[in-house]
């Protein structure tokens, strides 16, 4: 049975051998690619293709999947660096970035280390935008910052085949003694504030004063004006009434003015005693005959 078996096979070695070779021909030719990745192929050792997701066929024993690149977007781990601002302030920059690859024959071909030379990059750049700002615009402007410095990034990985997807801006420490520093200012701006605040209500209150002073003195006016109509309307009447009827409607309202008078003094508070002098009683006796006249 074994001497069977031998025999069939050194007869048949050529068909085995062939066998073999087609199916790892096949093996060696089909490429299954994993949707998160991509494959660079290489010919004789230069860059042929790549391969995108999918079932892919190549030229076994001449094709060779040199690097298997994931497309998946990284974080770089979290990085801290020192820089000076415009105003010549020490602060500490934490920074995270976000980035992916979209061309990987270019970042298997142009750069080794690409976490190590993206975080340099990260460094040099946030050290020259911090350069250009004060430290009150580094606190203020930080989604301007991050901008720039995204687009900085960009533009110095743009050939690595990278995108950069995001760049944040984790948080700017100082030391101890600029935090005192603006802890002082950002009391004495507070004080400030108060007194502005106080100065504008005494002014406030100065002007409403001087708005009622104006109010009283237009009503007042206002007053006078209309007492002098009534009696610019009483002198008119009383010249009309002249003329309409002689010396006697002048002489009727001399005299009951002179009653009006005496009788407005015997009312006055207290016990007086009131002379009356001649002219005085004599008016009264024109008045009446006036009166009567009148009647």
């Amino acid at each position: 049975m074994e001497q069977l078996i031998i025999d069939l096979l050194s007869q048949n070695v050529v068909f085995i051998v062939a066998a073999v070779v087609i199916i790892l021909t096949i093996f060696r030719g089909v490429r299954i690619v994993p949707q998160s990745q991509k494959f660079v192929v290489e010919r004789f050792g230069r860059l042929h293709a790549v391969l995108g997701p999918g079932i892919n066929f190549i030229i076994p024993f001449l094709d060779n999947v040199a690097h298997k690149i994931s497309i998946l977007e990284r974080q770089l781990p979290n990085a801290s660096q020192d820089a000076i601002t415009k105003d010549n302030v020490l602060v500490q920059i934490d920074t995270s970035v976000f980035y992916r690859i979209l061309e990987p024959e270019k970042t298997v071909y142009r750069i080794r280390d690409v976490d190590g030379a993206i975080a340099t990059t990260v460094a040099g750049i946030v050290r020259a935008e911090i350069g250009k700002m004060d430290l009150d615009e580094v606190q203020s402007n930080r989604s301007q910052l991050i901008s720039r410095i995204q687009e900085s990034v960009e533009d110095a990985v743009d050939d690595w085949g990278i995108e950069v997807t995001r760049a944040e801006i984790l948080d700017v420490n100082l030391d101890q003694a600029t935090r005192d520093a603006m802890l002082q200012q950002l009391n004495a701006e507070r004080a400030r504030r108060a007194q502005v605040t106080e100065a504008e209500g005494q002014k406030r209150s100065v002007e409403l004063a001087a708005d009622a002073e104006l109010y009283a003195a237009e009503q007042t006016a206002k007053a006078r004006r209309i007492e002098a109509e009534a009696e610019a309307y009483a002198t008119e009447v009383v010249a009309k009434a002249i003329k309409e009827n002689g010396i006697e409607a002048a002489q009727y309202q001399v005299a009951l003015k002179q009653v009006e008078s005496l009788t407005a003094l015997g009312q006055g508070e207290g016990k007086q005693t009131i002379v009356v002098p001649a002219q005085a009683l004599e008016a009264f006796g024109d008045a009446f005959k006036l009166l009567k006249g009148a009647k």
